[in-house]
């Protein structure tokens, strides 16, 4: 059997409505509850929201995702007026990148977390994609 990754445990000030956030914009199936946990499920993978009171720091979560589902997603992200960037770092604000060739957004969750849609998977593109991954910059690809 290969290896999966089958879940990742995230700290939210309330489970149940990040949960929903994400399942909302993502066009997910609803959450469900587990024990103390509220599962969304992300393909194969769950993420399983758990409260907390403490301080939450925060992570960053990549979705690949098709070009219409890009487009879906980000008429959900301009419907709920949500700040959104072209980088991980909030610098440009407003916009979305082109990196690989495909496109990509960044918005944060109601706890701070990064959420990153893109269409095509890092470095995909190659080198000598139109709009290459900055990531590729110096790389020896």
């Amino acid at each position: 059997m290969p290896v999966t990754l089958n879940h990742i445990i995230v700290h939210t000030s309330d489970a149940m409505a990040s949960a929903t956030f994400y399942a909302d914009i993502l066009n997910l199936p609803p959450p469900r509850r587990l024990g103390h946990f509220t599962v969304l499920q992300v393909g194969e993978t769950s993420l399983d929201m758990i409260q907390t009171t403490e301080n939450i720091a925060s992570r960053h979560f990549a979705f690949l995702v098709s070009e219409a589902e890009f487009a879906d997603i980000m008429n959900r992200i301009v419907v709920r007026k949500l700040p959104y960037w072209a980088d991980p770092f909030h610098q440009l604000s407003g916009q979305i990148n082109c990196w690989d060739d495909g496109q990509g957004v960044y918005f944060d969750d109601p706890d701070g977390h990064v959420l990153e849609v893109i269409t095509r998977p890092y470095g995909s593109g190659g080198p000598h994609a139109k709009h290459p991954n900055p990531l590729l910059a110096g790389s020896s690809q």
